[in-house]
């Protein structure tokens, strides 16, 4: 058998199991020696078919960790405002929500700057871990006007799209967004809830969520992992 036949059924072999699910996203593949003798191949011609592999992006190589699936990463169309839950099922994923704290609070002086609501007036703080296929991606802590969605305090969010119930239980529609990005590090609590360790990048996303008629309706903190979350944008020179 030549080099390019066992390379290639080496590289058909692999991408089978990857499809089968016989390696997870995130799943260390065994070591090289080990790897090409479950094929029946030597260690040269298991490198030409991970090669392959990794330029299309199907596996990752680290000097440190060896070759591994990458994880599952979630990102936006661009130019396109979609919920986590839209996000998630685009891909064949299922979105889950654990709910950590849905209460009702006085409004910051921020916090009703931004939703053109009274200093100290009620709003609701919705906090919930977001996950795909059971695994923690966001945590994401999202602040209502009370007013405005009174009905979100008793609704059970648990694996729910805040959109989705935001239309059908208060006739809000979400138009558009106004969203920044920026990286930090995650502290230990944060890390136990990812399931990451402390001090891996994070990457923080804040947002004002508009009504098609400018009433902004919520403001998001979101805390994604940074291997796991991905932010597309077109951007435009001015004429």
């Amino acid at each position: 058998m030549t080099t390019g036949t066992a390379s290639t059924q080496a590289y058909e072999q692999l991408t089978r199991d990857l499809t089968v699910g016989r390696y997870a996203p995130g799943a260390r593949l065994p070591g090289e020696r080990d790897l090409a003798a479950q094929l029946g191949v030597s260690r040269a011609t298991l490198r030409l078919a991970l090669g392959r592999l990794e330029s299309e992006g199907v596996l990752q190589r680290s000097a440190q960790r060896g070759w591994f699936v990458p994880t599952q990463v979630l990102s936006e169309p661009p130019s396109t405002l979609q919920s986590f839950t839209e996000m998630a099922r685009a891909r064949g994923l299922r979105p889950t929500a654990r709910v950590m704290r849905q209460e009702v609070r006085p409004a910051s002086m921020d916090e009703a700057a931004k939703l053109r609501i009274a200093p100290a007036a009620p709003v609701i703080e919705i906090d919930r871990l977001r996950g795909m296929d059971g695994t923690p991606v966001c945590f994401d802590v999202v602040v209502l006007p009370s007013a405005r969605a009174a009905a979100l305090l008793g609704a059970d969010l648990t694996d729910a799209s805040l959109y989705d119930v935001l239309r059908q239980t208060c006739g809000i529609e979400v138009h558009r967004s106004a969203y920044t990005l920026m990286a930090e590090s995650a502290d230990a609590e944060l890390a136990r809830l990812l399931g990451i360790t402390a001090g891996a990048p994070v990457l923080v996303g804040d947002e004002v969520a508009y009504t098609s008629d400018g009433t902004p309706v919520l403001i998001g903190h979101n805390k994604y992992r940074g291997d796991a979350y991905r932010f597309e944008a077109d951007l435009f020179r001015r004429a």
